[in-house]
């Protein structure tokens, strides 16, 4: 009863914050227009208020009625939308993973604080090296990224390859019945720009995914790693992140052996042992 009655709180909390956001740019809007002494500091306003607390309340309330909750091989954002294509699967630990890709020359960026994100401002603005910035939140399994990591471009923070992984819940499996321990999305961020969807700042990453995915396991293979792809794992497709990004991929999912072998992992449930 008491946890009813806290959920219906925040959802009433929630709505009035909507609302008053909404009121906020509508009266601000009004006075816009009205007022002919033009004055640019209310875009400002008005852009933060939509981008950072309208838009993704909508984002949402609609995700929440029209993306599904189960996994079907994409991340979601922190609004509930659908983000980047899940496009790597890992057997091994944490910490083998992580041995092979430092040993590739990948470095796992900085927490989200108020210091590291102001700090990758400054590095987009005045095109200063910033090798560990933080990357942004995308969740599978209703949780964020366990770990990950990334390799800056020509020493501009606003280009990187970056790769997120989360560790599977126990007893869980791939469609197919794929026994892993870890899955990723792979992406390449191309340039800094405003987000379709909410207007917010953020990465624009590159369309090809497979591109990045295959950068990934080569570097990976290099380390010492070995791999099985699975073919035609979903049907290729193109669609849009989170971000509104124009995202392709061919559907296929690299399986990567970091530390322990077993090939009998990669073979479904209820099929028989692979002869090798």
């Amino acid at each position: 009863m008491e946890s009813t009655a806290l959920l219906w709180l925040q959802r009433g909390f929630l709505f009035i914050v909507t609302v008053v956001a909404g009121w906020v740019i509508y009266e601000l809007i009004v006075l816009e227009i009205h007022n002919r002494a033009r004055q640019p500091w209310l875009f400002l306003v008005i852009w933060v208020v939509a981008a950072y607390v309208l838009l993704p309340r909508l984002n949402r309330v609609l995700s929440r009625l029209y993306v599904p909750d189960y996994f079907i091989g994409r991340t979601r954002t922190a609004d509930g939308l659908l983000g980047d294509p899940v496009n790597l699967a890992v057997i091994g630990t944490m910490a083998e993973l992580r041995s092979l890709m430092l040993a590739a020359g990948w470095c796992e960026p900085d927490p989200v604080t108020l210091r590291s994100s102001w700090r990758i401002i400054e590095a987009s603005l005045l095109r200063r090296s910033y090798p560990s910035a933080p990357v942004s939140a995308l969740f599978v399994f209703q949780r964020k990224q366990t770990m990950a990591f990334e390799r800056e471009v020509d020493g501009s923070p606003a280009q990187r390859h970056h790769v997120r992984f989360w560790v599977c819940p126990d007893g869980w499996k791939l469609p197919g019945g794929f026994d892993v321990d870890l899955i990723g999305a792979a992406t390449f961020d191309r340039r800094v720009g405003l987000s379709l969807f909410t207007f917010q700042v953020t990465h624009k990453i590159a369309e090809n995914t497979d591109r990045e995915r295959d950068l990934v396991v080569a570097d990976l293979q290099v380390s010492g790693a070995t791999v099985h792809t699975i073919r035609h794992f979903s049907t290729g497709y193109h669609s849009r992140n989170g971000g509104g990004d124009a995202i392709e991929t061919d559907g296929d999912l690299p399986v990567l052996f970091v530390g322990r072998t077993g090939s009998e992992r990669v073979q479904p449930v209820d099929a028989p042992p692979s002869p090798a």
